[in-house]
């Protein structure tokens, strides 16, 4: 698919910056999961996960150190390469790291998991929720449970220059199914890329009826009005837990979306 191929080459342009941001704060020894996905994942001592989408690996990296036997997988060639790297050079070895686009994963990889874990800035870059919710249930064992932490829907509608003035000005159709084309990438862990991207809208019920359709059984959805700093640009207000928001739409306007979801 073209705009797959194009998202790839897009995202290979951050994969060096991405490598070297997380790697001075990993080494550092400052770089945790977002705190409300370890209040949400648990005890994950001795379990296999599978990590959907994972970048240049440092989420996998702490989801290793926490006793987890993690594989991350990523359509990223340089993305892989830099994963590698960067759990070598903190000491983690049980872990592994596949390069693939996910929506063709489960065509040659049959492992199963306990966990499928996918969290912060995935599912727009997805074209098909159908495929995705059935690489989900094909990696999962038959006792194991799903969880994404990701952008909230909602959030996406409204004009994202306007939204940090305290405007809510709905510009982006929260029903779309055409890709935005956007012309720059990045961000939030080193300077953006002039690079032409698509991006699919999706809506909560999309997540909600292609992991239903595929078997699994939704334990909970959470909906939170803060974040990971630097997931969303324009919060400019940091809680007791380092998590961020925009002052003026605290309690007001979801960011985020967690979701736990188990075989039935």
């Amino acid at each position: 698919m073209k705009e797959i191929e194009t998202n790839k080459n897009a995202w290979g342009k951050l994969s060096r910056d991405h490598y070297g941001h997380f790697k001075k704060i990993m080494l550092s020894g400052n770089c945790q999961l977002n705190p409300t996905i370890l209040k949400e994942i648990g005890d994950i001592s001795g379990k296999t996960i599978l990590h959907l989408q994972c970048n240049t690996g440092a989420d996998s990296i702490m989801l290793a150190k926490m006793g987890a036997t993690v594989t991350g997988v990523d359509l990223v060639p340089d993305n892989i390469v830099y994963a590698r790297k960067l759990a070598q050079e903190c000491g983690v070895d049980n872990i592994q790291f596949i390069e693939s686009d996910i929506l063709k994963l489960m065509d040659f990889h049959h492992e199963k998991y306990d966990i499928v874990f996918t969290s912060e800035g995935v599912l727009i870059w997805l074209p098909d929720k159908k495929r995705w919710a059935e690489t989900i249930r094909h990696a999962l064992k038959d006792d194991g449970f799903f969880y994404i932490h990701d952008s909230h829907p909602f959030y996406f509608i409204f004009d994202e220059i306007e939204y940090p003035k305290g405007h809510l000005i709905a510009k982006y159709p929260y029903f779309s199914k055409e890709p935005y084309v956007g012309d720059s990438i990045g961000g939030y862990a080193g300077e953006s890329k002039s690079a032409q991207v698509y991006e699919w809208m999706y809506t909560i019920s999309d997540i909600i009826n292609s992991l239903s359709a595929v078997g699994l059984f939704i334990e909970y959805i959470h909906e939170y009005d803060r974040c990971s700093s630097g997931m969303v640009a324009s919060c400019d207000t940091k809680d007791e837990n380092g998590l961020a928001f925009v002052k003026e739409f605290e309690n007001k306007i979801p960011l985020v979306f967690s979701l736990k979801a188990v075989v039935r």
